[in-house]
């Protein structure tokens, strides 16, 4: 081989070393967003949504799910077994447990709701001024600090013995019991924002106080108050449940899981079915919700967003 043959296929090697790597022909997968990306991110708030939904269109549609007269009566079929007749079985008055407990569920999820925004709503205003003027801060934290020392299910207990039993009734019980709590979390939110800079320089920019209130620390306030306000939902559908199971809610004419379980657990050992039932919707629905407040509660904070 000559020098020239030689030192023209050294040139075209070291062309084909130098030359520029091929190009990925596969495109890149592109995120998702949206709703859908959201949900896709945070499964945890995708399942407590959908069987929250589930249990909301449960309510809504009572009437049109194959369901009877939840207060008929009818003592030739009483404590009858699940059967395709009556699907969850009849209780000891001969009334069908399927459409009672279908029933119950606009009662649990009344109270669960209505307490939620109330409580929320309520303990936002109280926090909003504690945490922001001082001289109402010692006041109002002593009589939160009261309340607070009594377990919240015996001060609606207490509260219901004054007034007769009905769901308005409940919800109010049940509010004034959880109204302390979230105005104590709102309240130390707002003292650690009220020391922020922008803070400071909005009060020496001469901005009146309520201004500064609604667009400097309200904001800030309601992810952790949405989070909380799951929890309230929860814990206020198992109040309810315990209320009408001591019979201090809802009266026995209107159906709820509480008083349905109240009824059957007489004949708990012989016909389990008439407590299983309205149990099973209570634990489900109880998840849901804590299910999605967990999952709010890890989306919304900007510390668990970075380890996603």
């Amino acid at each position: 081989m000559s020098t020239a043959t030689l030192q023209a296929a050294t040139t075209a090697t070291a062309g084909v070393a130098a030359a520029p790597p091929m190009p990925d022909i596969m495109p890149p997968v592109k995120a998702r967003s949206g709703i859908l990306g959201f949900l896709w991110r945070n499964p945890t708030i995708a399942i407590g949504g959908l069987l929250v939904l589930l249990m909301l269109c449960i309510a809504v549609f009572a009437p049109w799910l194959w369901t009877k007269d939840p207060t008929a009566l009818a003592p030739a079929l009483r404590t009858r077994e699940p059967s395709a007749t009556n699907w969850f079985g009849t209780d000891m008055l001969g009334r069908d447990v399927y459409s009672r407990v279908l029933y119950g569920t606009r009662v649990s999820l009344t109270v669960g709701f209505s307490v939620a925004i109330c409580a929320s709503f309520l303990g936002l205003t109280i926090g909003l001024i504690s945490g922001f003027i001082r001289a109402a801060d010692a006041v109002i934290m002593r009589i939160m600090d009261g309340m607070m020392s009594i377990p919240s299910i015996l001060l609606a207990i207490a509260l219901m013995a004054l007034t007769r039993g009905s769901v308005g009734n409940v919800v109010l019980a049940i509010t004034i019991a959880e109204i302390p709590r979230v105005s104590r979390l709102v309240r130390g939110v707002v003292l650690s924002l009220r020391e922020q800079p922008y803070v400071d320089a909005a009060v020496a920019s001469g901005t009146r106080t309520p201004m500064i209130i609604l667009r400097h620390i309200l904001p800030n306030t309601l992810a952790p108050l949405m989070v909380q306000a799951t929890y309230i939902c929860a814990s206020a559908m198992i109040t309810e449940a315990i209320l009408s199971f001591i019979g201090a809610g809802t009266p026995p004419i209107i159906p709820s899981w509480g008083n349905i379980m109240a009824e059957g657990r007489a004949l708990w050992q012989v016909k389990p079915y008439i407590v299983f039932f309205p149990a099973l919707f209570l634990s489900v629905t109880v998840l849901a919700v804590n299910l999605l407040g967990d999952g709010l509660r890890d989306a919304l904070d900007p510390r668990m967003a970075k380890r996603l």
